[in-house]
């Protein structure tokens, strides 16, 4: 089933000479449970491209649809709420409040709607991600990986439509990249859940279960990892004493 998809979307800054085609025409379908990672150079239009499939900003013209609602057409408020709802984020900076704890953190999206957390599925998120024990620690008491993870908690929490990332794993080394990583492939697998995620890097977009290249604003190239090669991933959690992740691509 379809879950995400555009048509014909742009994106223009500028006029005449001077303007810059961000997004040419995209036209893109994405479906349920799909593990996609968009990968492009610096400013080739990736990043405008999750910022127009997340609704936090407006196409030139296009349209994006996301689980059935086309989202240019609701007024602010309305797609704030979509948003919150419907849509999980996970950036590069984490983005947590420094002044709450992780619990507070993981739940702040549902709080703000009003809503209690499933604390079935919390309890699921926080085990699978290795973040019993840092419930009630500050952002700042946190490894880089541990704060990733525990956006990556935050975004799944309300069950949303699609997670999208935005370079996930730019401020991390090497080794906690591929745990970030790994454990962002086992949610989507274990929860079913949707991801998009942007990167530059070709050996991380490996990881996903389809490419898309984006060039000059255009789709220039779209295919499957699964029509390439299956590989297996097994990689080890930073933490002493943590078992590792398996991870199957």
């Amino acid at each position: 089933m379809k879950i995400l998809e555009t048509k014909n979307l742009k994106k223009y800054y500028g006029e005449g000479d001077v303007q810059v085609k961000a997004l040419d025409g995209v036209d893109l379908s994405i479906e349920e449970g799909e593990f996609t990672a968009v990968v492009g150079t610096s400013g080739s239009g990736k990043s405008t491209l999750l910022h127009m499939l997340g609704g936090l900003d407006y196409a030139t013209s296009g349209m994006v649809t996301v689980a059935g609602k086309k989202i240019f057409e609701l007024n602010a408020n309305d797609l704030t709420i979509f948003r919150r709802r419907r849509i999980g984020f996970i950036f590069q900076s984490y983005n947590l409040v420094p002044i709450l704890s992780v619990y507070e953190n993981i739940v702040l999206p549902m709080e703000l709607d009003g809503r209690a957390p499933d604390k079935a599925f919390m309890e699921q998120i926080v085990c699978t991600l290795g973040l019993e024990s840092k419930l009630d620690d500050l952002p700042g008491q946190l490894s880089g990986g541990q704060q990733q993870r525990a956006a990556i908690a935050r975004a799944l929490v309300t069950k949303p439509a699609i997670v999208l990332a935005d370079e996930p794993t730019g401020n991390l080394d090497s080794r906690t990249t591929q745990e970030v990583l790994g454990l962002l492939k086992l949610s989507s697998e274990q929860f079913h859940q949707t991801v998009v995620m942007i990167t530059h890097n070709e050996a991380l977009a490996q990881l996903s279960d389809r490419i898309i290249r984006i060039e000059d604003g255009r789709i220039v190239n779209d295919y499957r990892n699964g029509d390439i090669a299956v590989k297996k991933a097994v990689f080890q959690t930073e933490e002493e004493g943590e078992p590792a992740v398996e991870v199957r691509v």
